[in-house]
């Protein structure tokens, strides 16, 4: 494994002059971020909060967005059905937020909210407990019910580890991506379509949290991928990203197991970028994650404003291949449900 530099206690973010004061990756987020020492005007700091909650045994899942990009807002409610290989998104944007979202900073704590006619949003952190409210008049599924409301409760193990990573872009050493990922909460609660209750339980249905701050270059590529659940009775996971910033300090590539993370190096995805649905791989420098890739659904999303334009492919599916732990122990995986994601922005 390449070196990657861990970080192992609290510290400041950002000097003075808007750098990164220690890149690297931890398993909490240890450092502190203050919108106000960013070195950059309104238009180029990225914030966002992104949960998802998946139950792939019933065969359905939902994503929540909300972020503030300077330029642009954007909230979005998507409902996911893995049966009928679909989804349907709500949105709402707001033109030049400037930061006036107001989402927290820190991922640990504190509310998160919008509302407007279109949706409306609530992320309240607490206790090791994220309480997620959301609804919107404006949906329609297929069976042409109206309407969706729902609240889940994500339960965290204090003691559970996540990804943290803060790096920088080699071009610009005051632009930045600071991210805190947490995968394998147990999730609670439902979500109501028309009538119909789709309901999520704890062991059954996990949620993730991907939190993002930062100072970004204009134009970015990234992949990503993540995966929750249960392997064999026990809590397991991932989360792999890589293709923005200066990644030489850490990769965000992890598994976790039983609570812990597990340090990866660099991972590529093998896809078509012509048809998503198509079998990828997803291969890894140190050999520790090897895995096919079979899609379910291709959440495909894109905006064009000119200046301002966003492709995105989130692929929804099933992995099947092996994964080894920091002490050599080999697990074998079978068709265990997750996503992986290639998308370009221009923002």
């Amino acid at each position: 494994m390449a070196p990657q530099n861990r970080i192992t206690e609290p510290c400041d973010l950002l000097d003075r002059n808007g750098h990164v004061i220690n890149p690297g990756y931890a398993t909490s987020p240890l450092w502190q971020y203050d919108r106000g020492k960013i070195n950059a005007g309104w238009h180029r700091i990225k914030e966002w909060d992104y949960y998802s909650v998946l139950d792939p045994e019933k065969g359905y899942g939902i994503t929540l967005t909300l972020a503030d990009l300077g330029y642009i807002g954007i909230a979005t409610i998507c409902w996911l059905d893995f049966q009928n290989m679909t989804s349907q998104q709500v949105e709402a944007l707001t033109f030049l937020p400037r930061g006036r979202t107001s989402l927290p900073a820190t991922s640990e704590s504190g509310t998160t909210c919008f509302k407007n006619a279109r949706l409306n949003l609530n992320f309240d952190v607490s206790n090791n407990v994220r309480r997620l409210s959301f609804g919107t008049t404006h949906f329609t599924d297929e069976m042409k019910n109206k309407g969706l409301k729902g609240e889940i409760l994500l339960s965290q193990d204090p003691d559970m580890e996540s990804m943290a990573i803060a790096t920088s872009w080699e071009d610009n050493r005051k632009a930045f991506y600071y991210n805190h990922k947490i995968n394998c909460m147990p999730a609670a609660g439902h979500v109501t379509i028309g009538n119909t209750k789709y309901e999520f339980t704890p062991g059954k249905s996990f949620g993730a949290i991907d939190w993002g701050r930062g100072n970004w270059t204009y134009k970015n590529r990234w992949y990503w991928g993540a995966a929750s659940g249960m392997l064999d009775g026990e809590s397991f996971g991932w989360n792999l990203g890589y293709g923005f910033s200066d990644r030489s300090a850490a990769s965000e590539n992890m598994i976790f197991y039983k609570g812990k993370a597990h340090k990866l190096d660099e991972v590529v995805f093998h896809m078509n970028t012509e048809d998503y649905m198509q079998p990828w791989k997803i291969t890894s420098s140190d050999h520790r994650f090897e895995m096919d890739f079979i899609p379910v659904l291709d959440r495909q999303s894109r905006f064009d404003f000119k200046l301002l334009k966003s492709v995105q492919h989130q692929v929804f599916g099933h992995f099947t291949g092996s994964v080894i732990l920091d002490d050599g122990s080999v697990l074998k995986i079978y068709k265990f449900f997750g996503f992986a994601e290639d998308v370009l922005n221009w923002l």
